[in-house]
C-alpha cells in the first residue's frame, strides 16, 4: 500500500504539524528538570487522563486489538479492558497516596519504605524495562511510514525518532497531557466511525452471529482461560509498575486530580476495544485471507474518504509516537532523579542535560533499529514487563497498604532477585510459568518471609 493521493497526503502531514504545533504552543516555562518532567503539578484531572492514555493508548489498543479479534474475536478485548481495569485500581487506591508523597519516580517513594540501596538498582531496571518498549514503538512507527510511503528502514527510523524527540521535548509532562488528550479525542474519532461502519457492513449483530459460532469468537476466552487470566494480570502489574503513567499521577496539583485523571482513564479506554474488535470481525468476515495484522489499516484504506484516511493514519503514527515519547520522558526521569541526580542537581544547565539524556535514550534505540535488531528486540519484548513488573509491583504495595511495617532487608532482595529470575528464566526458556510470573511468585514471598520474621519478632515498627 504505497500512498499517492494528494489529498490523503495533505490531510496526513497537517494533522502531524498541527499536533506538534498545539503541543509546542503550550510549552512549559520550565526553569529545571523537574518542572518539565513533572509540569510543575499543575495538572488537573483531564491533564492527567491526557498523560496517561498518551502512553497506554497506541498501537496495541487499535491495530493490535483488530488483528486480534480478527483471530480470536471478543478475546480482542482484554488489552484495552485490562487496561481500564489497572487505572480503576489507579484511581482508587494509589493515586491519593502516590500523589501526596511528592516524589517524582517511583524508585524515590519505594526508597522511603525499603532503604536508598533499593533504589539505584530498581531505577536501573525500570529504564531497561521501559527502554525496550521504545525500541519496539519505533519499530511500530517505521513499519507504519514504509507500508504507506515505501521508505526504507533508514528512512522510517529516522522519521520515526525525530517525531519522537520532538513530541518529548516540545513540552514535557504539560505538553505530554495535551496532546495525550488530543489524541484520545483523534483516536476515539477514527475507531467509532471505523467500528461503527464495520459492525453495519457486517450484517450488524445478527450477521456477526451468523458468520460466527459463541465460541471462541464471542467469549473473552477464545483463546483460552490461561492466556485472558494472564493479559490481564499483565495489564494490572503494567500500568502500577511504569514510571511513565505514575508520572502522570505524580504530575497532578492534588490528589483528587491524580484520581480524577485515573478514573477517567478507567472510564474511557474500555470502549475502543469493543469498535477494534467490530472492524477484526468483519474483516474476518468478508477478507479472510489477508494478513491479520492489517485488518483496521486495509479496513481505513477501503472505507474512509481520502482526507479521513489521512487523519486516521495520521493518528495511528501519532499513538506509537506518543506511546515511544512518554517511555522516552519516563526512563529520562528515573535516571535523572535516580540514578544521575549527584551530578545533574544544582546544575545551571539541569534542563538542557536533562532534554540531552531525553535525545540520547531515543537515539540509542534508533541505533539499535540500525544495527537489524528488530526481531531479537520483539522476541526478548516480554523482559519489558517482566522486569518493570517483578521490580516494583510489590514492593510499591507493600510500601502503600502496609507502610507502618519496615521491611527494608525484604524489599532489597526482592529488587534484586525478582527482576533476574525474569532475565534467567527468559535466557533458559523456561516454560512453567511466563517470566513475569515467576519474578512476582519470588517477590510475594520474599516479602511473605520478611513479614513473618518481623511478627516473629513481635515488631510492627
Amino acid at each position: 500500500m504505497v500512498v499517492t493521493d494528494s489529498l490523503f497526503l495533505l490531510t496526513f502531514i497537517l494533522t502531524l504539524v498541527a499536533i506538534l504545533f498545539l503541543a509546542s504552543g503550550r510549552r512549559t516555562k520550565a526553569t529545571n528538570s523537574g518542572e518539565f518532567s513533572l509540569g510543575g503539578r499543575q495538572g488537573g484531572a483531564w491533564h492527567v487522563f491526557g498523560a496517561i492514555t498518551g502512553t497506554l493508548v497506541g498501537g496495541a489498543s487499535t491495530v493490535g486489538t483488530a488483528q486480534l479479534a480478527f483471530l480470536y474475536g471478543f478475546s480482542a478485548w482484554w488489552f484495552t479492558l485490562g487496561a481500564g481495569l489497572a487505572c480503576l485500581f489507579l484511581g482508587l487506591f494509589l493515586a491519593v497516596p502516590l500523589r501526596r508523597s511528592q516524589v517524582e519516580t517511583i524508585p524515590e517513594f519505594i526508597a522511603r519504605y525499603h532503604g536508598p540501596r533499593a533504589r539505584l538498582l530498581s531505577s536501573l531496571f525500570a529504564a531497561l524495562g521501559m527502554f525496550i518498549q521504545i525500541v519496539a514503538q519505533l519499530l511500530a512507527c517505521g513499519a507504519v511510514l514504509a507500508v504507506l510511503f515505501d521508505l526504507s528502514l533508514l528512512s522510517s527510523a529516522m522519521i520515526s525518532a525525530l517525531l519522537v524527540i520532538l513530541f518529548t521535548l516540545s513540552g514535557g509532562m504539560k505538553s505530554a497531557g495535551l496532546t495525550g488528550m488530543i489524541k484520545m479525542a483523534l483516536i476515539y474519532l477514527t475507531m467509532i466511525i471505523a467500528g461503527v461502519l464495520a459492525y453495519h457492513q457486517s450484517g450488524g449483530w445478527g450477521g456477526l452471529k451468523e458468520s460466527f459460532p459463541d465460541f471462541p469468537w464471542f467469549s473473552l476466552f477464545g483463546y483460552g482461560v490461561k492466556k485472558g487470566v494472564s493479559d490481564l494480570v499483565s495489564m494490572l502489574v503494567g500500568v502500577i509498575s511504569t514510571q511513565t503513567y505514575l508520572q502522570a499521577v505524580f504530575s497532578a496539583r492534588n490528589g483528587a486530580a491524580a484520581r480524577g485523571g485515573a478514573l477517567l482513564s478507567a472510564v474511557l479506554i474500555p470502549p475502543l476495544g469493543i469498535f477494534g474488535i467490530f472492524v477484526g470481525l468483519y474483516m474476518r468476515q468478508a477478507y479472510p485471507e489477508i494478513e491479520s495484522a492489517l485488518a483496521l489499516p486495509t479496513f481505513i484504506s477501503m472505507n474512509f474518504p481520502s482526507p479521513l484516511a489521512g487523519v486516521a493514519f495520521a493518528t495511528l503514527l501519532i499513538a506509537a509516537v506518543g506511546t515511544a515519547a512518554g517511555l522516552a520522558l519516563g526512563v529520562a526521569t528515573t535516571l535523572k532523579v535516580d540514578t544521575l541526580q549527584r551530578w545533574m542537581a544544582g546544575q545551571r544547565n539541569e534542563l538542557l542535560l536533562f532534554r540531552l539524556l531525553t535525545v540520547g535514550i531515543v537515539a540509542t534505540a534508533f541505533v539499535l533499529l540500525l544495527f537489524n535488531l528488530g526481531t531479537a528486540i520483539m522476541d526478548w519484548s516480554f523482559l519489558s514487563m517482566g522486569l518493570r513488573g517483578a521490580t516494583f509491583c510489590f514492593p510499591l504495595l507493600f510500601a502503600i497498604f502496609l507502610s507502618r511495617i519496615s521491611l527494608p532487608k525484604a524489599g532489597l532482595v526482592s529488587i534484586i532477585c525478582a527482576p533476574v529470575s525474569v532475565v534467567v528464566t527468559g535466557l533458559l526458556n523456561i516454560e512453567i510459568l511466563p517470566p513475569l510470573y515467576i519474578g512476582l511468585s519470588l517477590s510475594l514471598l520474599i516479602f511473605l518471609g520478611g513479614l513473618v520474621i518481623r511478627l516473629m519478632r513481635g515488631d510492627s515498627s
